[in-house]
């Protein structure tokens, strides 16, 4: 008989999060409406980048909401192209997955890139926004990491097992585990599975569902944590150390590619092309490549 934790609502529409009790110390930008949900930084506050060619009010200034790692760091590798474009580049750093997406909704930002194009449409249909992608940037390969077992086969029976509690993210741990053959999924579950859809667990794993961002937190309690690339890394884990990785070709990179989101209607906007060209050039796939040794993998 499956050891199965019941989905908790998540209730993206206020910007919460219902975190576990035990985690609840962890001080999460966005859960409970938090005024730290976000921390600014631009290229004229504290940046390197250079100041712009040319000035031209609020359409020569592009706001986008980022999460800390990899996003925020590849936005700043930009901001001095588009600084000599006469463009000026707002990051705006987020802790969550909720309060990007409401703020480009609300007109408060003109993009976000820090999500991928599965949970982009998840949202969209979870919220009643109207949100598009842009373009794809990249793809973090999720991962299975442990404190306590070195591979797979070395799961214990009665394992405990975190996973995100997100519909999309969620369903990504699921295939991961099944990858590794710790579950396995009823037919055609495919990236909509939740726990409901696990069909055998030979193993009887506890499966917790937590907030993404608090995954990390909980490997000292666990034996087996699914972890999204951005938060593993920064959490300091080294994509190497994973037991278990999505591969970068095939489903997952296709599902899972990180993109720029902006209202609909606005990806061929100036400032969208603007930003978009100067986040697909070459530079920034090989600043990528050399800044995050296979945890990010460039798509363009």
């Amino acid at each position: 008989m499956n050891k199965i934790i019941t989905r908790k609502t998540f209730l993206t529409k206020c910007a919460a999060c219902v975190v576990a009790a035990g985690l609840a110390t962890f001080a999460l930008a966005g859960c409970g409406g938090s005024q730290d949900a976000a921390e600014s930084t631009s290229a004229g506050s504290g940046q390197d980048a250079a100041e712009p060619a040319s000035t031209g009010g609020d359409d020569k200034v592009i706001k986008v909401g980022a999460s800390p790692t990899p996003h925020a760091e590849i936005l700043r590798a930009v901001q001095e192209d588009l600084a000599a474009k006469g463009y000026t580049l707002e990051v705006t750093e987020y802790n969550d997955y909720i309060l990007p997406n409401t703020a480009l909704q609300n007109g408060e930002l003109d993009a976000n890139y820090f999500q991928h194009i599965t949970y982009l449409n998840d949202f969209n249909e979870e919220n009643g926004t109207d949100l598009a992608s842009a373009a794809e940037i990249h793809f973090e390969p999720f991962g299975l990491y442990s404190n306590k077992v070195q591979n797979a086969a070395d799961v214990p029976d009665g394992a405990t097992v975190a996973v995100p509690n997100d519909t999309t993210n969620e369903a990504r741990a699921l295939l991961l585990l099944e990858q590794e053959g710790l579950i396995k999924l009823k037919e055609g579950a495919g990236i909509t599975a939740t726990i409901l859809d696990i069909e055998e667990n030979p193993k009887n794993l506890n499966i917790q569902e937590v907030e993404a961002a608090q995954v990390p937190r909980t490997l000292d309690e666990v034996d087996l944590a699914a972890i999204n690339g951005n938060y593993a890394l920064n959490a300091g884990l080294n994509v190497a150390d994973a037991i278990a990785t999505e591969a970068s070709e095939g489903e997952a990179a296709k599902a899972y590619a990180n993109v720029v989101a902006v209202k609909t209607g606005n990806e061929s906007s100036e400032k969208t092309k603007a930003l978009v060209e100067a986040l697909q050039s070459p530079q920034v796939k090989q600043f990528i490549e050399e800044t995050f040794s296979g945890a990010v993998v460039p798509v363009f």
